[in-house]
């Protein structure tokens, strides 16, 4: 099987597979390899060598609409192409329209991993509120110093603790990217994510700074930390997870987009590419560890979990398989 091609689990119906970081859902540039062109090879394989048998259809209905059917998969959510994680693919006109249907309704989960990078601790964040409610002027004027580029992530995170974000973005076409807006601007869509704080790191940065964090710690504007946080989405704006924790505070590691300061986090193995030099080689360190979904033709509830690949998520001690991913991992939302 191709490296590129990581099979969590096929039925008639739908393949979920582990999108690698660097590889386009579905590329608009012809003849570019993408996971929609990877996915077809993969099934017309199977099939010219006559493995693309299941011991029986999902709604058991054998007819020769569903064979045709599975000539080409079905695009029903997308991750950017530098994430990586679980993604799932209809292999048939009536899955991709309920699989879609979830993605609209809000009944397909999506549960993420990142890691993001803080240069200190002083000033505690509260939850956000729901637009026409109370907000937090501190918090504001803080994520206005962020726009200006004169702060960077002065606030504290509890571990454990659930922090809900909700923000309105612009899509900028040309420059292929988002910002924040107010939420009467023209084009601004509503962006909403929980997340909270697994774990913080241990290790060095390059310049020797200890990485360690405790709630309550006071510590010094030089201080640098990478933080492991577990994100949900409500919403699935274009580069949402990004733009939101960057406008919080916490950019994302590796990201050269939407965190200037990213190469005074790189490790001692990511740090020779900090040059531009191969910067492929520096993983933007996001990965969608697990998908949740209702079966369209079985009516079945399943859930799909995933590891990251980036090197940068192992200075981390807890893999996805330690703990169980529900709900009430965000019961503080």
């Amino acid at each position: 099987m191709r490296e590129e091609l990581k099979i969590l689990y096929e039925d008639t119906e739908l393949i979920v597979c582990h999108k690698p970081a660097g590889l386009a859902v579905q590329s608009a540039k012809v003849g570019q390899k993408d996971m929609v062109s990877v996915l077809n090879n993969y099934l017309a394989e199977k099939r010219a060598s006559g493995r693309n048998r299941f011991p029986e259809k999902c709604d058991g209905r054998r007819t020769s609409r569903n064979r045709e059917e599975v000539s080409t998969v079905h695009v029903v959510h997308r991750l950017d192409q530098p994430v990586e994680g679980v993604l799932v693919f209809a292999k048939n006109k009536r899955a991709a329209a309920g699989l879609s249907r979830q993605v609209t309704d809000g009944s397909m989960e999506k549960i993420y991993r990142a890691v993001c990078c803080v240069h200190d601790s002083r000033v505690c964040i509260e939850s956000r509120r729901e637009e026409g409610q109370p907000g937090n002027r501190a918090m504001e004027e803080d994520h206005e110093k962020k726009r200006n580029g004169t702060d960077y992530g002065r606030n504290c995170y509890e571990p454990g603790k659930s922090y809900c974000l909700v923000d309105y973005l612009v899509k900028d076409g040309r420059t292929n990217s988002s910002f924040i807006a107010e939420k009467g601007d023209r084009d601004a869509k509503r962006a909403e994510l929980s997340f909270r704080i697994v774990e913080i790191s241990r290790s060095k940065l390059s310049d020797g700074a200890e990485t360690e964090i405790c709630a309550g710690d006071v510590h010094t504007e030089s201080d640098k930390k990478r933080i492991l946080a577990e994100i949900k989405l409500k919403t699935g704006r274009h580069h949402q997870i990004r733009v939101q924790m960057a406008h919080a505070g916490l950019p994302l590691y590796g990201d050269r987009k939407y965190n200037e300061r990213w190469k005074e986090f790189l490790t001692e193995k990511d740090k020779p590419y900090s040059d531009g030099s191969d910067s492929g080689k520096i993983p933007l360190a996001l990965c969608a560890i697990s998908l949740a979904f209702t079966h369209p033709a079985t009516g079945k509830r399943m859930s799909f979990q995933t590891e990251p690949n980036a090197d940068v998520f192992r200075l981390f001690a807890a893999p996805v398989g330690q703990r169980k991913l529900t709900d009430q991992s965000f019961s503080g939302e």
